[in-house]
């Protein structure tokens, strides 16, 4: 009677969690949550120890290995049993030597990824405006055997209703006229110089390509009108197979837990600085939000898989890697939502990719939180793009999620060159992401209904048709429909 006495009341107290934490709106979970991450949040101080004693996170290189295993750290030590390393092999890049010279006078500049092992090339430079299919198009010879120079955004004195292409679609374009050689220049004032992929595919270009600044590339430009110009470009890179792993640490669901919801950021950056707004601001506030689950004991409906992804900024390689694997093992359909967090910081609202069923879930969702700070302004948006570790699962039909940051738009400016250092990021900010980001993700892995699902094949490609993102992925060799 004595045990049977014990029992009952072990159920009972059970019973009576349940019964309140259910009976809890979601107003006053979010307080909670909001109280907990604001007093507790390590998003800042874990980024700040990783810049401190990492530096840059690139992908197969020492530093990268050693951020992989930081991540895993921080999951255990914020309480996760299930972290695992899910491990890939890809053939990465890693820059060696460059310089430029232009009509005999050295030029700063900096190699674009993938750029080759080795090159050497000497041509005239051909001014090709914004780079686009376009400025090819009244003379698609204009680039044979010569160096193609454009500007990596859209030209101020450009006509109207111009979509700017991808550094590296612009990069695959000048490859197909023929081009022996790339020259892009940066549209940051102050000399910042930009690095990042020019491949489209991740793999190796037979041509090389470089990054100027915005004061040099304009005064070239200038020149081109009235006179001649010859570059000679020189370089040396590496490029190897290596072993490198995304981090994954998961929540089960409570009662759906064969159905997953993904929130990922990648871990990854490149080598001239520690990549904290690319991506340290996402990435570190996913491990954040990861704590804040546990912190606040939330055990949503579905499973949350919360991923450190690498390789994104070489081609998307760990989140290739981890869809291929759930196509390959049939999981791919138990990931209902991919939520990625890009630069992203400071949201004020939410965008959702994919075909909605329920905008507003999201609206009321987004009204929650606004309950909680009104400097989340709820705006919504439903529109998808590229280059970035949500493609790959947007690409299979899977609905995607992320925010609507509100940024020092200057901080940008540093984006894949040699001043994304810690010194940009702001505790505020890369907190708030926390806050919101974790409201949002349990709101979503804790639905009734699921504000969408996954779109089959036919409705994939009519999504990204939609988003005018056919031309690109055509360019990026990701177009998977027959026409």
């Amino acid at each position: 009677m004595k045990k049977l006495g014990i029992l009952l009341i072990i159920a009972f107290i059970t019973f009576s969690c349940a019964k309140e934490e259910k009976a809890l709106s979601n107003a006053e979970l979010f307080a909670k949550i909001d109280t907990e991450i604001k007093a507790n949040s390590q998003a800042y101080k874990d980024l700040k120890v990783a810049s401190e004693t990492i530096g840059h996170r690139l992908t197969g290189s020492e530093n990268g290995a050693k951020a992989e295993t930081f991540a895993y750290n921080k999951f255990k030590e914020y309480g996760f049993d299930d972290v695992v390393y899910q491990p890939f092999a890809v053939e990465a890049w890693s820059r060696g030597d460059v310089s430029l010279e232009i009509d005999g006078n050295d030029t700063k500049v900096v190699t674009l990824g993938h750029s080759p092992v080795e090159a050497k090339v000497t041509g005239n430079i051909v001014d090709m405006g914004n780079g686009l299919e376009a400025d090819y198009a009244a003379n698609p010879d204009a680039v044979k055997g010569k160096i193609a120079l454009m500007y990596i955004g859209i030209l101020p004195d450009s006509g109207e209703g111009l979509t700017n292409l991808h550094r590296s679609e612009k990069s695959a374009i000048a490859i197909k006229y023929g081009a022996i050689g790339i020259i892009i220049i940066n549209q940051v004032d102050n000399g910042v110089l930009l690095t990042g992929t020019a491949s489209v595919t991740g793999a190796l270009l037979p041509i090389p390509a470089m990054c100027i600044g915005k004061e040099d590339g304009m005064a070239l430009k200038e020149k081109l009108k009235t006179s001649s110009s010859t570059a000679t470009i020189s370089m040396t890179n590496n490029s190897s197979m290596i072993n490198a792993r995304n981090v994954v640490a998961t929540i089960k669901g409570s009662e759906i837990p064969e159905e997953e919801i993904v929130i990922g950021g990648h871990l990854d950056s490149w080598d001239l600085a520690t990549g904290a707004i690319d991506n340290g601001i996402g990435s570190f506030a996913v491990i954040d939000i990861a704590r804040a689950f546990q912190a606040n004991n939330l055990k949503p409906k579905r499973t949350v898989k919360f991923v450190m992804f690498m390789g994104e900024e070489q081609g998307l390689f760990g989140s290739r890697h981890m869809v291929a694997e759930a196509v390959k093992e049939g999981s791919i359909d138990k990931i209902k939502y991919m939520m990625n967090l890009d630069m992203a910081g400071n949201p004020v609202g939410m965008n959702a990719g994919g075909q909605l069923n329920d905008e507003k879930f999201f609206t009321e969702l987004g009204a929650t939180i606004q309950q909680q700070d009104s400097i989340f302004k709820n705006s919504f948006s439903n529109r998808s793009g590229l280059h970035s570790d949500h493609q790959p699962f947007m690409l299979e039909g899977v609905p995607i999620l992320s925010v609507h940051s509100n940024l020092d738009r200057s901080i940008y400016g540093c984006y894949h060159s040699d001043c994304d250092d810690f010194d940009l990021v702001n505790e505020e900010h890369i907190t708030n992401t926390a806050r919101f980001g974790t409201m949002i993700l349990y709101g979503l892995a804790n639905a009734e209904t699921l504000p969408a699902t996954k779109m089959d094949s036919e409705t994939t490609k009519e999504f990204m048709i939609k988003n005018n993102l056919k031309e690109k992925l055509i360019i990026g060799g990701d177009w998977k429909w027959e026409e």
